[in-house]
């Protein structure tokens, strides 16, 4: 089985999937006044383009399980936003394409730590995160409302195809 190795979550290396913000930790983004103040506000830290639509947001509970990409899927006219709300997290991307077929040579693996919401771009391959630590990891989804039932292509990988995701 091939491996993919989890690298750091850095914008020059994320950027052809998306983008992200560190909501929790947000000083290195500009704020609207002094970033010590007793109020800071951080504004538009991470638009999300949802084609037009209003924003659900979803909670997608996951067991811990091997960090093994079984399954994926995209969404081909939205963004999707995910953020790990209550441990770290391991996404796995890999670039948009014209078919139905994941790149397996392209999969690449990031680093998300808790509070950190990552977009990705429409038709960008990925599925559901992995948790770092050995029990449930809650993640914030936000997709336009019925994304899952009327956008989304969803694929099982073949066996001989699968990538074990080293963290």
């Amino acid at each position: 089985m091939k491996k993919i190795k989890v690298q750091p979550l850095s914008r020059d290396a994320f950027h052809k999937f998306g983008d992200y913000a560190m909501l929790i930790d947000p000083l290195s983004e500009p704020a609207t006044g002094p970033k010590d103040a007793p109020i800071a506000f951080f504004r538009d830290m991470l638009p999300v383009e949802l084609g037009g639509a209003a924003p659900a947001f979803s909670t997608c509970r996951i067991m811990p399980r091997p960090m093994v990409v079984t399954d994926a899927e995209y969404h081909s006219h939205t963004c999707e936003a995910a953020m790990p709300l209550d441990q770290d997290a391991i996404i796995w991307v890999a670039p948009a394409g014209a078919g139905d077929e994941l790149p397996v040579d392209e999969v690449e693996a990031f680093y998300v730590p808790m509070g950190t919401i990552v977009k990705l771009r429409p038709g960008v391959w990925h599925h559901a995160l992995f948790a770092v630590e050995d029990r449930p990891l809650n993640a914030m989804i936000v997709l336009p409302e019925r994304t899952y039932a009327n956008d989304v292509c969803c694929i099982s990988i073949p066996r001989e195809q699968q990538l074990e995701v080293e963290a």
